[in-house]
């Protein structure tokens, strides 16, 4: 399809020639000689040129108050100004509205060619943009919060109030894997700062020492290694979102930092000496109780209320089983799309293991588990046999080839001070990781302090397993 060019001329002459030699380039013009007609064609009929080459004076007006009426309006193209009669302060006006050029007549035509062509390549690349951000629009919409259940409905209701806020900072809470990352760009997709950048850190998963580097920059020579000057996250995501997951695991001084620059909006890159002013919406999530870890003297309460400004709880699967209904077969449609199956059965009896189970990894597990399902599967019916899930009580399920602990026949026993774990393929690798962690906290009392000294880790390593598989603790 070719691209169009809107040219405004009111020489007829200078008009149909340069409609003339750009249809023979590949362009579709559309030629008007006032602006009258532009603004018909533009604001009227909807045309979306990608490049408009115009005359900066007609009969009935000045062509940049169309400019500047259309900015506001539909039109992405990029302008493109001849003027017998140049000036500077029509041209810095025409700049400063965003017009890619301006020209004086007569111009040379290689070089109107050489610039209409690279105002299309710039037209292209901002309409890619956009259509990028169009589309991360509808993807992360609060209805993307899927499910029927009264906590989902709440959960969607809170999101599209929250969508509509300038909130400067958002506390998402909830347990692993009940979708607090899914929930941040919603927020950021659907929200005011849409056009802006999200930018996303994991301070569990970042080398305590590079952390305040990732997170605030740094500069040339601030530590070895520093070769140059370097934006950290913070800065990257000025004029849009900076979403921190697991921001309990920040140690207490870089806690303290980053409440200076959410309060002041200004920081020091590591080993700087000016303050680098950001505009960034903050949005923090943590599956631990953080008000527990305020009382241990492990989170500054300053920050968490700082942060807490507004608090978005997110419930965990077990308390919406309902949403099963929804979620399973939206992951059995998009895991058919990526791997070319065609399972479309759910048989009563793997809804019933599906709903019977307790989903300690909430719908990250459950997407796990549907994704294992429908690749392994070789007809169109879900075999929950490859779900790894127990499976006991239910009259001719297979346990499948990953059965839990509890279906492995007592394969994994422990012995005096030693666990012997079967490699024969009857325990996966998280059933193993499970058994270990939930004999050694047995052990140890349902300490999490303790079993972490036994297993030489630490407290937070112990802390994300018993989360992530459900396991009972006391404190400490």
């Amino acid at each position: 399809m070719s691209d169009t060019l809107l040219v405004i001329e009111d020489e007829t002459l200078l008009g149909s020639e340069l409609s003339r030699h750009f249809r023979k380039g590949g362009w579709e013009v559309v030629l008007v000689e006032t602006l009258a007609g532009a603004r018909q064609e533009l604001l009227e009929r909807a045309l979306d040129p990608l490049v408009v080459l115009a005359d900066m004076n007609l009969p009935d007006g000045n062509a940049l108050d169309l400019l500047e009426q259309v900015r506001t309006a539909t039109t992405r193209g990029e302008w493109i100004f001849l003027t017998a009669f140049g000036s500077v302060p029509d041209s810095v006006r025409a700049l400063r509205l965003g017009a890619i050029d301006f020209l004086e007549k007569p111009c040379d035509i290689e070089r109107l060619d050489l610039v209409v062509a690279g105002a299309a390549r710039s037209a292209r690349a901002q309409r890619r943009i956009l259509d990028m951000s169009a589309a991360k629009t509808r993807e992360f919409s609060p209805g993307s919060f899927v499910g029927r259940s009264g906590a989902a409905r709440s959960t969607r209701q809170m999101l599209e109030k929250l969508s509509r806020v300038p909130f400067s900072t958002l506390l998402v809470t909830g347990e692993t894997g009940v979708g607090k990352g899914l929930a941040a760009r919603i927020l950021h997709h659907s929200g005011p700062r849409a056009d802006g950048p999200m930018v996303e850190l994991n301070c569990a998963a970042m080398p305590k020492d590079l952390l305040e580097s990732e997170l605030f920059g740094h500069e040339a020579g601030a530590f070895t290694g520093a070769r140059g000057r370097r934006r950290g996250l913070m800065e990257q995501a000025h004029g849009g979102t900076l979403f921190l997951d697991e921001i309990g695991e920040l140690e207490g001084h870089l806690q303290a930092k980053l409440l200076k620059a959410i309060e002041q909006r200004a920081f020091r890159r590591v080993g700087g000496e000016r303050e680098v002013r950001v505009d960034v919406q903050i949005i923090a999530a943590s599956n631990i109780d953080l008000t527990a870890a305020i009382e241990e003297g492990r989170f500054r309460s300053d920050l968490y209320h700082r942060l807490s400004a507004f608090q978005l709880p997110l419930p965990p699967l077990r308390e919406r089983r309902e949403d099963l209904e929804d979620l399973v077969p939206l992951f059995v449609a998009e895991f058919n799309a990526l791997a070319s199956r065609d399972v479309r059965v759910i048989p009563d009896q793997a809804w019933q293991v599906l709903k019977r189970h307790e989903w300690p990894g909430n719908v990250r597990e459950l997407r796990n588990v549907v994704e294992r399902c429908v690749l392994l599967a070789e007809h169109e019916v879900f075999n929950v046999g490859w779900a790894q899930l127990p499976t006991d009580g239910l009259p001719g399920e297979p346990a499948g080839p990953g059965a839990r602990i509890e279906d492995a026949g007592g394969a994994a026993q422990v012995e005096g001070d030693r666990l012997c774990i079967p490699l024969n393929g009857s325990m996966a690798l998280d059933d193993m990781d499970r058994f270990i962690i939930k004999t050694t906290l047995e052990r140890c009392g349902h300490n999490i302090t303790a079993t972490a000294r036994a297993l030489g880790t630490t407290r937070e390593t112990v802390r994300y397993r018993v989360q992530k598989y459900g396991l009972k603790t006391s404190r400490g």
